[in-house]
């Protein structure tokens, strides 16, 4: 969440330093700090949300460990049942979009947590 808000925060935190502090080599190294933390604050989120997903994972239940996966499932199926004529004639088309949205976006994540699992594992090992 943080990630897309960045380049909004710094824009406007840039505006206000330029403006308060005249001096341009101490303004650009305030700017500077603050980006970082901005940066530090995404991390943590991130990792955060990692922290989340990877307890799920790990959870004793199989519904706790598949409940992404089997919804994700789902939502491609009603995307392939609207391709095939499978859908009310009166669903709207933005809720179409919005469950391929969801779909592209769960691809997405998984092909990028998988992804990153393997580069983790081959990390560790050397």
């Amino acid at each position: 969440m943080i990630a897309a808000l960045i380049p909004a925060i710094t824009g406007i935190i840039g505006t206000i330093v330029d403006k308060a502090i005249p001096d341009k080599g101490r303004a650009e190294e305030l700017k500077g700090q603050l980006t970082m933390e901005l940066l530090k604050l995404n991390q943590q989120e991130l990792k955060s949300a990692s922290n989340i997903i990877l307890a799920e994972a790990q959870g004793g239940s199989w519904l706790q460990r598949n409940w992404r996966p089997l919804l994700m499932v789902w939502f491609a199926i009603l995307v392939g049942a609207y391709w095939f004529g499978f859908t009310p004639p009166n669903l709207p088309e933005s809720t179409i979009n919005q469950l391929f949205n969801l779909v592209q976006i769960g691809v997405g994540g998984y092909i990028v947590g998988r992804s990153g699992e393997k580069i983790v594992k081959e990390w560790k090992r050397d």
